[in-house]
């Protein structure tokens, strides 16, 4: 096992590249040649909510990766309304309708419930079974989010299978108070899953969990199976690690904004109306007033086809009081001048 122990996900990005280029093997799979670990390899973030990554050669699209975390949060497996964010996603469906191994679909949507004697099926929403379980009884080690279906997953050939497979959730009360979280990986592409979209959703997930249980975030764990970088995505990378590991977390120009700040129930019904409607006037969270709307409506602004579309989705962001996702988005958008 290699273990990497890293303060937030850009130093993680930067390590994993290191290490994979120092000590990976060349192998063969499915989508080309890729380097990888012998070894399963485990990251340790320090600072899980430090999650957006600043690094031009990885040009990570952060409004994708925001409103993707929201979508999970939501429980759904739509291709419409992420699509808008990501144009290539759908190829990753088998229908273009439903993605069949959407993370957020299996936390609150996929597992049936059979309703006794009357045969009636709910599904299982895990996220408010753990939140009550660790909020009722901090000492739970039960509180496992399964994200792997055997049934529909072992012996299924279509485009879209789980890679993260299980998340187990804990309480620390001493020297790390905190809910602490443990991600279990079978096959991570370094650069676009676990240092890309990974870290960014799971973290999220975290922040929320936490604010359910009532505790700070505590530590979170990535252990990855098959750990690996596609050689054909990682040759631009060589080379500029030594001169582009600069953070703005660490020099504290930006700062991580808290996700939650009411219950967790009004929280959700904020999340829910977002995903049904849009921005509206009377969101309750903060979060969604000052985060979640300049984000939608400068990504609608660069939509459009307006010559002046990337300076006035810049101006839109000057309202998102989240520094860091603002500082993502604009230097985003810079380099789509080019």
């Amino acid at each position: 096992m290699k273990i990497l122990n890293v303060r937030n996900a850009q130093q993680g990005l930067f390590v994993g590249l290191e290490t994979i280029i120092a000590e990976g093997e060349e192998r063969n799979s499915r989508a080309g040649n890729v380097l990888q670990m012998e070894v399963p390899v485990t990251t340790v973030y320090e600072k899980p909510r430090e999650r957006v990554i600043f690094y031009p050669e990885r040009d990570a699209n952060p409004f994708f990766h925001f409103m993707e975390g929201l979508w999970m949060l939501n429980g759904q497996n739509d291709v419409a309304f992420i699509s808008r964010y990501s144009t290539n996603i759908g190829q990753f469906s088998d229908n273009g309708v439903t993605f069949h191994g959407a993370y957020g679909h299996r936390w609150r949507r996929h597992y049936p419930i059979i309703q006794e004697p009357e045969g009636s099926v709910t599904f299982m929403d895990q996220l408010a079974i753990i939140g009550r379980r660790l909020k009722e009884n901090p000492d739970d080690r039960r509180c496992v989010l399964s994200m792997w279906d055997a049934p529909v997953d072992l012996d299924r050939n279509g485009k879209d299978v789980p890679c993260n497979l299980a998340i187990h959730f804990s309480v620390s009360i001493n020297r790390f108070p905190g809910l602490d979280m443990m991600v279990f990986n079978r096959s991570n592409d370094i650069i676009w899953g676990c240092y890309g979209a990974n870290v960014v959703h799971f973290s999220m997930l975290q922040e929320v969990m936490a604010a359910w249980t009532g505790y700070p975030v505590g530590r979170y764990w990535q252990v990855s199976g098959n750990w690996h970088a596609y050689l054909a995505t990682l040759d631009k990378h060589r080379g500029v690690l030594t001169t582009t590991t600069y953070c703005p977390y660490f020099a504290k120009e930006v700062t991580p904004y808290p996700m939650v700040t009411i219950d967790i129930e009004t929280w959700f019904e904020d999340l829910k109306i977002f995903m049904m409607e849009g921005p509206i006037v009377g969101f309750r969270d903060k979060f969604f007033r000052r985060v979640v709307t300049p984000i939608f409506h400068a990504w609608e602004a660069w939509k459009t086809k307006d010559p002046n579309r990337i300076d006035n989705a810049i101006e839109i962001l000057q309202q998102c009081e989240a520094t860091d996702w603002k500082r993502a988005c604009v230097e985003w958008l810079e380099r789509r001048r080019k």
